[in-house]
Order: C-alpha cells, then sequence, then structure tokens
C-alpha cells in the first residue's frame, strides 16, 4: 500500500492541469486557480501557474519542488513575494513575474538563485530597485523590468549581476539612469533603453560597460542633445537613437566608435547632414535616417564611410541625393530614397546609371519634378532619355546692372542677385575680407532668399567690391557690386535721435566680427534720467537727516562724568610750597 501511494504521488498531476512526464512538466495556464495546487510531482522541472488569480508567493510554497528549472507566474494578481519563496530552487533558470501586482521586491527574495539565468519582471508596478536586491543573481544572463512606474533605481541595484548580457528597460517613469547604478554591469552585451521621460544623458554615462556592443534609445521624447563625452569609453557595433528630439547628427559623440556597423538615426527631426558627420565610423555598413524631415545632405556628408553598403533615407524632402556625398557610392549596394520630393536633373544622373546594380529593396524611387515626368520610377527610363531629361542648365544672374551703393555708418543696405537655372542655384556672397556669406552665416552679414545679401550696420570697413556667385550642378555665374560707407566726423558728434555704440565679438564664434547697437538720445530721455537722478538725490538727503534726527534724540539719556585733579610742581626750578611763590600749573584729566 505504501509503495503505491509513492508511485501516485510521483506520476500524478493536480486536477484542472496538464502534465508531460516525458519533459516532466506540469501547466495550469488559466484555470483559475487562487493558490499553487496540490499534487504537483516532486521531479517537475516545468511548472506554469500562468493566467491566474494567484495573489502571493509565501516562502516554502515551492520548497517541495527542487528540481525546478522553469516557472511561469505571469498575469496573476501577485502582490507580495516573502523573501526565501525561492530558496531551495538551486536548478532553477527561468522565471516569469511580468504581468502582476508588484510594487516592491524586499531584499532576500532572489537569494540563493545562483542559477537563474532568465528574470522577467516587466508589466507590474514596481516603484523602485533596491540596493543589492539581485546579489546573488551572478550567472543571470537576461533582465527584463520594462513597463512599471519606475521613478529610481539605487545606484547599487545592479551589484551581483556579474554576468549579465541582456538589459531591457522600459515604459517606466525614470528622469535618469546613473553611470553609478550602470557600472557594475560590466559584462551587458545589449542594453534596450524605451519610452522613458530622461531628458538628459550624463557625461560618460555608460563608460564602464565595456563590453557592451547593441545600444538603443528609442521613445526618449524629451532628449535634444548629446554631448561629445555621452558616449565615451563605449565600443559599439549597433546604435539605434530613434524618436527623441534631435535637431542635428551628434557627430562629436561618435568619435572613436570605429567598429560601429549598424546605426539608426530615424524619426528624429533632423534636417540636414553636414560635411563629415560620420567621419569616424570608418567600419560603418547600415544608415537608416528614415523620417527625420531630411532636406539638405551636404557634399562629403558621408566622408569616412567607406563600407557603407545600406543607406535607408526614405520618407524625407531630399530633392536630391548627389554622388558628391559620399566617399565611395561603388560600394553601395541597397538605396532606399523613395517618398522623396526627388528632382530628375543631372544629379540623380549617376543613380540612374547604377540602376540594374544597385537595389532599392522593392521600392523604386518617383520623380516629383520636372513636371511632365513627374510620378515616373528611375526603372521606368529607356537609355535614350537620359540625356532628355536627366540634365542642368548653367546658372545665370538675371540682372547685371552694376550696383554701387554709398552709405553712412549704423545703416543697413541691400545687395540684389537673382539667378535662374536648373536646379535652382545656390546663391553665396564673398565679401572684400575673402569671407564667404551664405543663408547660414551668422551675424550683420547674411543672403536672404533670393540672392540678396543683407549687411546690417555697415562700417567704414565694408566697404570694398562684393562679389555675388550663383552656383548648381551645372556651372556657376557671378557678379560684382560695390559698397562706400562714410564714417561719422572724428568729434563724435551726436546727431538726433541717433547715438551708435560699439561691440565687438569673438570671430571664432560669429562670421562677423563687428556688431552696431543703436540706441536713441532724446529730451524725454534726458528728462527722465534728470528726475531720476534728482530723486535719488533727495533720498540720500532725507536719510541723513533721519539718522541725525534719531542720534540727536538719544543724547539725553547719557550722563556725562568730568573730574579734575590738580598737584603743584616744580616750575623753573624753584620749589613751590605753601601755595605761595612763582606761577602755577596744573595737569587736568577728564573721565
Amino acid at each position: 500500500f505504501l509503495m503505491v501511494l509513492i508511485t501516485r504521488s510521483t506520476v500524478g498531476c493536480p486536477a484542472r492541469c496538464e502534465c508531460a512526464a516525458q519533459i516532466k512538466s506540469v501547466v495550469c495556464y488559466r484555470k483559475r486557480l487562487t493558490e499553487i495546487p496540490e499534487g504537483i510531482p516532486t521531479e517537475t522541472k516545468i511548472l506554469d501557474l500562468s493566467k491566474n488569480k494567484l495573489r502571493s508567493i509565501s516562502a516554502g510554497d515551492l520548497a517541495a519542488y527542487p528540481l525546478l528549472e522553469e516557472i511561469d507566474l505571469s498575469e496573476n494578481v501577485i502582490t507580495n513575494i516573502e523573501p526565501g519563496a525561492f530558496n531551495n530552487l538551486f536548478n532553477l533558470r527561468s522565471l516569469r513575474l511580468h504581468s502582476n501586482q508588484l510594487k516592491l521586491i524586499p531584499a532576500g527574495v532572489f537569494t540563493r538563485l545562483t542559477n537563474l539565468t532568465r528574470l522577467d519582471l516587466s508589466e507590474n508596478k514596481i516603484v523602485i530597485l533596491l540596493d543589492y536586491m539581485f546579489q546573488d543573481l551572478r550567472n543571470l544572463k537576461h533582465l527584463e523590468v520594462g513597463d512599471n512606474d519606475l521613478v529610481y533605481i539605487s545606484q547599487r541595484a545592479f551589484s551581483g549581476l556579474l554576468g549579465l548580457e541582456r538589459l531591457t528597460i522600459e515604459k517606466c517613469n525614470l528622469t535618469s539612469i546613473s553611470a553609478e547604478a550602470l557600472s557594475y554591469l560590466q559584462n551587458l552585451v545589449t542594453l534596450r533603453l524605451r519610452y522613458l521621460s530622461i531628458s538628459f544623458l550624463e557625461e560618460q554615462n555608460f563608460r564602464k560597460l565595456y563590453n557592451l556592443k547593441e545600444l538603443e534609445i528609442a521613445y526618449w521624447p524629451l532628449l535634444e542633445t548629446i554631448s561629445a563625452t555621452t558616449l565615451y569609453g563605449l565600443n559599439l557595433t549597433l546604435l539605434s537613437i530613434t524618436s527623441t528630439n534631435l535637431s542635428s547628427v551628434p557627430a562629436g559623440a561618435f568619435r572613436n566608435m570605429v567598429y560601429l556597423r549598424f546605426l539608426n538615426l530615424s524619426y528624429n527631426p533632423i534636417t540636414s547632414i553636414d560635411t563629415g558627420s560620420f567621419r569616424d565610423l570608418i567600419r560603418l555598413q547600415e544608415l537608416h535616417m528614415v523620417s527625420t524631415l531630411l532636406a539638405t545632405i551636404e557634399p562629403q556628408a558621408f566622408l569616412g564611410l567607406r563600407q557603407l553598403k545600406v543607406l535607408n533615407v526614405s520618407n524625407n524632402y531630399l530633392v536630391t541625393l548627389e554622388e558628391g556625398s559620399f566617399q565611395f557610392a561603388s560600394s553601395l549596394e541597397v538605396l532606399r530614397l523613395d517618398n522623396n520630393p526627388l528632382s530628375c536633373d543631372c544629379r540623380l544622373l549617376w543613380l540612374l546609371r547604377r540602376r540594374n546594380e544597385l537595389s532599392f529593396d522593392g521600392r523604386q524611387p518617383v520623380c516629383a519634378t520636372p513636371p511632365d515626368i513627374q510620378g515616373t520610377e528611375l526603372k521606368a527610363f529607356a537609355e535614350s532619355a537620359l540625356h532628355e531629361y536627366f540634365i542642368c542648365q548653367k546658372p545665370k544672374i538675371r540682372d547685371r546692372k552694376l550696383q554701387h551703393i554709398t552709405a553712412s555708418e549704423g545703416q543697413t543696405i541691400y545687395f540684389v542677385c537673382p539667378a535662374d537655372g536648373v536646379p535652382v542655384p545656390v546663391v553665396m556672397w564673398i565679401s572684400p575680407q575673402r569671407r564667404m556669406i551664405t543663408s547660414k552665416s551668422i551675424g550683420r552679414m547674411s543672403v536672404l532668399n533670393g540672392g540678396t545679401l543683407e549687411i546690417r550696420f555697415v562700417q567704414v570697413q565694408d566697404s570694398g567690391n562684393y562679389i555675388c556667385i550663383a552656383s548648381n550642378a551645372g556651372g556657376n555665374d557671378t557678379y560684382f557690386a560695390i559698397l562706400t560707407v562714410k564714417s561719422y566726423p572724428a568729434d563724435g558728434a551726436l546727431y538726433t535721435n541717433r547715438t551708435l555704440y560699439f561691440a565687438e565679438f569673438n570671430e571664432t564664434s560669429f562670421n562677423d566680427t563687428q556688431v552696431f547697437l543703436k540706441f536713441t538720445l532724446d529730451l524725454k530721455t534726458i528728462l527722465v534720467s534728470t528726475a531720476m537722478g534728482c530723486i535719488t538725490f533727495l533720498g540720500v538727503v532725507l536719510f541723513c537727516f533721519l539718522l541725525l534726527f534719531v542720534w540727536s534724540r538719544g543724547r539725553g539719556h547719557h550722563k556725562n562724568n568730568l573730574s579734575i585733579e590738580y598737584s603743584f610742581r616744580k616750575v623753573d626750578g624753584a620749589a613751590v610750597s605753601g601755595g605761595q611763590g612763582g606761577s602755577r600749573k596744573f595737569n587736568m584729566k577728564m573721565i
């Protein structure tokens, strides 16, 4: 009889559960259980209690099953796990606790789980990760703590995670992740940080993650900049920074990332790629910048990318993509340029010639202009039509009448330079000091729409010949203008309603070295200034009288004493005694 009971307990299966003796598993999935069922075989290795109504796990609840290797407690209503609840499970490798009601996991819950390799705590209500809560999990490889109410991660929360390789933190209320907390994860290979309200990253935020290869930062709407030192020390092969508020390529942060092979900057408001933005990424093979509001890719923008094979700039506002943007355009194998308002002119002729050997990943680029070929895919053009449509017209400046402006210091002047061409020419000006002036120039001089040169607060040293250069892929055209600036009289006389003051700025910060500030000096200003001065003077006088009045009121409360001591002394050598003979003198002492 005793042998029969032992056999039944060994091969039995809890009511409403499904058991598989071959793999030693017990599956009690969605059975409306409110507690761990009885009758689980002691040799069970896999236990699935997910989607039930368990409320807590107490110490000793699982002690009878020391051979357990996988436990799934996800999608219950667990609010409490007592310290020591998993103490006897030395063989446990996987523990799933996601989608419960846990708010706090006290120290000691994961004690002695030295063989655990996967832990999922996501989709709970955990507010804080306490110091040393993972201390004994030295063999843990994968940790997920995302989709919680996390507001803080203690600096020593990850202490003990010597073998952790993958960490996912997402959908939390974190406002920062300190470098100190991450410093315990020196063997981390993959770090995913998604849907966070973090607005900045510390300098050298990941400095001790020596083995990190993949870093993903996604859905950080408050992140606007990444400093040059933020990613210092990393040796990444994959970097993804998407759906943030970055407005430019963080070129400084890419320094020394010579082993990076995959870079994704999609869904950021980056409107331009400047020359040499990726110059340090010499091993980069894939670059993705999808839906970034990208409108301009400057010449040599991809300088340094000798091994670039995949470029995805789809869903942007690019009018063209010139061969001069690449260091080696021949290395490209896949190009996604679809959903851009492309102008099919000579700048895209190189792309058309490579259309048979270059993959567009099944999505052909389409011409937006000129109007007669609008909507036509590149693959649809016959070879004979290339020189009919894909052409450029050299710029021509329309009005070539000489402009000679004479102005006084402090005035604002304009030189016009309208130009036609296909594609639309880019206009720049050259100053008499041989300085280039463009629409991006900062300072007193800049180029407005239509090629007009604006010079604000002109100075004598601005005088000279100005050269307008209109250029496009078909060539360039030039034009000259003359500016003469008259100085004010040497005596510095003031003119009605105009007094100029000079301020000098650092030439390295601004394209112009001098800026004039204009102030008015009229009768109203003089009267207001005089009135303010008088009020200030009268206030000081009144204050002095008040002090004298207070001092005089207090004089009668002090008693003055005076005592005089005197003694006779010899005068001119004669003895003085009895009050007679010779003149007398006395000494006085005031006390």
